[in-house]
C-alpha cells in the first residue's frame, strides 16, 4: 500500500472514476476536500437571491455557499488503484450535469443527512436506473436524530445488497472508509452492516 495522501501516482495504477452525489448540503464538497491527496477543485459560489424559493434549504438555513458545477479530487488507495472523485451539485436545477458526470463512472457514493433523508431519493433513483453500483453514506450532524442502519435502509427503500456506511466527512479516515466500502462493493466483497466510523457532529458541504 502507498501512504494515504501521497501526491505521486503509482506507475501501474488503474484509474477509477467515482461519482459523489446526494441532496443539497449533505457534505459532498467536504468529503472530496477531506480525502483528496491533491488540492481539490471546487466550484463553490455564494448563494444569491436566484436560489430563493428554488433551492430547498429547510434544515440547512445557515448554508451560504453552493457547488454550481462539480468538485474534483484524487486519492490513491493502493499501488494498483487510484480513485478520481467527482462531486455532483445537489440542487435539482443542476441535475442536468449529472448525466455528463456519470459517463465512465464505475461506482457512486450517495451521501445522506438523516434530518432530510428524502433528499437522497433523487440520487438513489438516478444510479439505480443506470445500473451504477453505489453505497449510501450517512453523514452525521450534531442536531440530527440518530437512526439505525436498518431504519435508514427502510426509510430509503434500499435493496439489501446496498451497503450503508455511517461516516463523518470531516475526517480523512472516515471518508476513506466510505471509499473502501464502495471498492469492496464493486469487487463483490461483503460490507458489514454499519461499517465505518461516525463521530457525532459531521459538517455539511
Amino acid at each position: 500500500m502507498v501512504s494515504f495522501g501521497s501526491d505521486r501516482l503509482p506507475e501501474r495504477a488503474a484509474a477509477v472514476k467515482i461519482l459523489i452525489a446526494g441532496g443539497f448540503g449533505v457534505g459532498k464538497t467536504t468529503l472530496v476536500g477531506t480525502v483528496s491527496e491533491v488540492p481539490p477543485l471546487h466550484t463553490e459560489e455564494m448563494m444569491t437571491e436566484v436560489g430563493v424559493g428554488v433551492d430547498d434549504t429547510v434544515g440547512i438555513e445557515a448554508k451560504s455557499r453552493t457547488t454550481v458545477a462539480l468538485d474534483f479530487g484524487r486519492i490513491t488507495l493502493s499501488e494498483e488503484l487510484v480513485l478520481y472523485l467527482f462531486g455532483a451539485p445537489g440542487q435539482e436545477r443542476f441535475w442536468s450535469l449529472w448525466h455528463d458526470l456519470a459517463i465512465g463512472a464505475l461506482g457512486a457514493i450517495v451521501l445522506v443527512d438523516t434530518r432530510r433523508l428524502e433528499a437522497g431519493f433523487g440520487s438513489i433513483d438516478f444510479f439505480e436506473r443506470r445500473g451504477i453500483p453505489f453505497v449510501v453514506a450517512i453523514n452525521r450532524f450534531d442536531e440530527a436524530v440518530e437512526y439505525t442502519v436498518d431504519e435508514v435502509r427502510d426509510a430509503l427503500d434500499l435493496d439489501p445488497e446496498v451497503p450503508i456506511v455511517p461516516c463523518d466527512v470531516r475526517t480523512r479516515e472516515s471518508g476513506r472508509d466510505v471509499l473502501l466500502a464502495l471498492v469492496d462493493h464493486l469487487l463483490g466483497v461483503p460490507v458489514p452492516a454499519g461499517a465505518g466510523r461516525a463521530p457525532a457532529g459531521a459538517a455539511g458541504g
